[in-house]
């Protein structure tokens, strides 16, 4: 696969409004923060139908912020949007690996991740997002407590919760997926903590699927619902229930991947202690779904947390940290969708933007709602190249190559 970073393009002198670009009006009111400097862009490329492709430019009192973006318009019936994954919930690939696996033609990262374990030596690191994930229609995964979470502080009122979807009306939203879920056993019905998460709730019940894939689960019984550092839990226990009856206990998390058909529930303190009193054949049904506050479900969702509503950076964000930076909006009812990456480059003044200034930013371009994504080594925006070689990545990631990721935003186009 052909691998292309930061193409290089002649910068327009002429000042114009994103706005332009994106095809839809700014948002009100007065700009601030990094936005009150004009944009400067690229020529853009249209790298299928309904999707275009453009950079920008544009100067803060400490340095140039070098960016990208993708436009898609959700209203054309040749575009569409779904969340690429490595097809385990915990496993990593770089977005441009699962751009290409996928045939999409343009994408970005996604959600923040599971991406270390320096706090629990010996425990693996499962790569696995913090915030829910429905691809193609399945719920694969629900969200990790949010103090369980990696990525900057998120404002007052949010939650891991929050998602970036499209629903089965083609239009984008910000929505906020919780799991409801319980195993019913002979001892009583149990609600469920988790599915498919690198942490449960304390003393909660979680349900691992096949999506899980092969990454140990031992990490998702550490830390506690404030504190991802806390200690692992030492009260645990592990029940395999196939086809509806109990088949295997064990009293440590296990890991090598969940065989189709069967459903591993994976129990820390109380929840330990409820899995301990089911006992072999005993039939056992586990029922799960994630359910939103908005119109319908949704077909495909990705977590953030939200940084810009109605049109308005919400309150609370951080203004401090500055750091590359990935960012999904919506426009035009939910027919327009901005993909945003930061440029990751060393260059001599180059430099990021805070949380706050990324809000202003979105807004400024006509964002009505948006989310904050990953970012710093993680910010990826790919797109397929101008003359048909393939997907190029078309920033600079910051550490100098692509990061694999937990998932992406793809974007389809049929013409």
């Amino acid at each position: 696969m052909k691998q292309r970073f930061g193409r290089v393009r002649v910068v327009l002198t002429v000042l114009v409004a994103w706005g332009v670009l994106a095809g839809g009006a700014l948002a009100g009111g007065p700009a601030a923060g990094a936005v009150d400097t004009p944009l400067h862009r690229s020529g853009t490329v249209t790298p299928a139908p309904g999707v275009r492709y453009g950079e920008f430019r544009m100067t803060v009192p400490r340095g140039t912020v070098h960016g990208h973006l993708l436009t898609v318009d959700l209203a054309d019936p040749r575009v569409s949007v779904d969340l690429l994954y490595p097809g385990a919930v915990g496993a990593r690939l770089p977005v441009s690996e699962l751009a290409g696996a996928r045939g999409a033609v343009a994408a970005v990262n996604g959600d923040f991740f599971n991406i270390s374990e320096g706090q629990h030596p010996g425990v693996e690191a499962t790569g696995a997002s913090v915030g829910p994930a429905v691809a193609s229609g399945r719920q694969l995964k629900g969200a990790v407590p949010d103090g369980q979470r990696f990525g900057p502080a998120m404002p007052p009122g949010a939650t891991t919760e929050d998602v970036i979807g499209v629903g089965y009306d083609r239009r984008a939203r910000l929505d906020r997926l919780a799991l409801h879920g319980v195993a019913l056993t002979p001892e009583g019905a149990w609600p469920l903590g988790g599915l498919n998460q690198y942490a449960l709730p304390v003393d909660g019940i979680g349900a691992y699927t096949a999506q899980w894939g092969p990454a140990s689960r031992v990490r998702a019984t550490c830390g506690t619902d404030t504190d991802r550092a806390a200690p692992c839990s030492t009260d645990t226990a592990e029940v395999t229930v196939r086809h509806g009856r109990v088949t295997a206990f064990d009293e440590l998390p296990g890991a090598g991947g969940v065989d189709p058909g069967s459903v591993v529930l994976l129990g820390r303190e109380e929840g330990a202690r409820q899995l301990r009193t089911l006992h072999l054949g005993e039939p056992v049904g586990v029922g799960y779904r994630l359910v939103g506050r908005g119109p319908g479900p949704l077909r495909f969702a990705v977590g953030g947390f939200p940084i810009v509503r109605d049109a308005e950076p919400v309150a609370g964000l951080d203004t401090v940290a500055v750091a590359v930076r990935t960012s999904a909006g919506i426009a035009d009812g939910g027919r327009v969708l901005y993909l945003l990456a930061l440029d990751g480059a060393h260059g001599e003044g180059q430099t990021g933007l805070t949380v706050r200034e990324l809000a202003d930013l979105m807004a400024e371009l006509g964002a009505r709602d948006a989310m904050d994504l990953d970012g710093g080594g993680s910010s990826t925006l790919v797109t397929d190249d101008d003359d048909g070689a393939g997907i190029v990545v078309r920033n600079h990631p910051s550490g100098g190559a692509e990061r694999p990721v937990a998932n992406a935003i793809g974007v389809f186009s049929r013409g």
